[in-house]
């Protein structure tokens, strides 16, 4: 098969990461700029008109199949609409695409960043052998994106996907979009670092402390990892009981979509393995009998780049 070129745009709220990739999954050229979010959409378009042509130069007369741009925000297709994207200063509604198809006379393609980390993984990462999976950002909140058939699964409004807001617990913690119980309240890294800080408090002997040289304010899910696996009981307790309510979630999830597979990517995916077992339990316990075989917890592959790829992803 002719091997295609295609420029994936990561859009941020502090920085723009663009890079121009191939069909194999090789970045060619890559391009790092501010976003400007602070001034105005204007600005930030700007910035990302700046990258692409940064890294399209580098495709040496090739023909670029098109431009695709991972944005936070509701995306409303088709059409690449972005609707008020958090951290963007003044921005509305604003039709993306159009824009940059304005500049370039290209294919443009504009989809959410969890969707978008989402079709990377499916297309160049650790999805490439599954063509059903659940995708999970686990960071500071929780995001996701449902792979099926191979594509991405957008819902009637694009909105498919949101797995952080499915409640665990109908009288539970109140989350940041005014419901109860949501796992993302749960496992999000505000509630782990805030929560282990609490216990910490009757826990002053915890490796924890020793690791963040007694500075509460750096404790995150990294740093509690590191204590868990030098034997901190503490930090152990935290971690498998965060993997345990994901599971939760992760189990209704595969019981609504008969899927087996889940990918989870984000920063505090890079947790130890034994938080990734403790998934895998908490999920087998909460599925259906029938369709406990061939479950798996996966790790993402992609990394800090799986914006770029995934965008890329979309028009290749």
């Amino acid at each position: 098969m002719l091997q295609q070129l295609a420029i994936g745009v990561d859009l941020g709220g502090t920085t723009v990461k663009t890079g121009l990739i191939d069909s194999d999954g090789k970045i060619l050229a890559q391009s790092k700029l501010p976003t400007l979010a602070e001034e105005n959409p204007q600005a930030v378009i700007g910035q990302i008109v700046k990258s692409i042509q940064e890294v399209l130069q580098h495709a040496n007369g090739r023909t670029v199949a098109g431009i695709g741009i991972g944005s936070p925000g509701l995306i409303q297709n088709p059409g690449g609409i972005v609707k008020s994207p958090p951290n963007i200063n003044n921005w509305d509604v604003v039709p993306l695409a159009d824009e940059i198809s304005k500049v370039f006379k290209m294919r443009v393609e504009v989809d959410n960043d969890a969707n978008v980390a989402a079709i990377a993984e499916a297309k160049f990462g650790a999805g490439k052998d599954h063509p059903n999976f659940l995708f999970i950002i686990w960071g500071t909140g929780i995001g996701g994106g449902i792979i099926m058939n191979n594509q991405i699964y957008r819902g009637l409004s694009g909105g498919a996907g949101e797995v952080g807001h499915i409640s665990i617990n109908y009288d539970g913690l109140l989350c940041n979009c005014g419901t109860k119980g949501c796992v993302e309240a749960y496992v999000g890294q505000k509630h782990l670092s805030k929560r282990t800080i609490e216990k910490l408090k009757s826990n002053p002997k915890s490796k924890i402390l020793e690791l963040v040289g007694g500075d509460l304010e750096k404790i995150s899910p990294v740093y509690i990892s590191k204590a868990a696996e030098a034997g901190d009981a503490l930090a152990n307790e935290i971690l498998v009981e965060a993997g345990t309510l994901l599971g939760v979630m992760i189990g209704g999830v595969m019981n609504t979509l008969d899927f087996r597979v889940t990918v989870i990517g984000g920063g505090v995916s890079a947790v130890g393995d034994f938080v990734y077992q403790a998934i895998h339990r908490s999920v087998l316990s909460n599925v259906q009998k029938p369709l406990r075989d061939g479950i798996k917890i996966v790790r993402a592959q992609l990394g800090n780049d799986a914006g770029i790829f995934g965008a890329a992803g979309m028009v290749i």
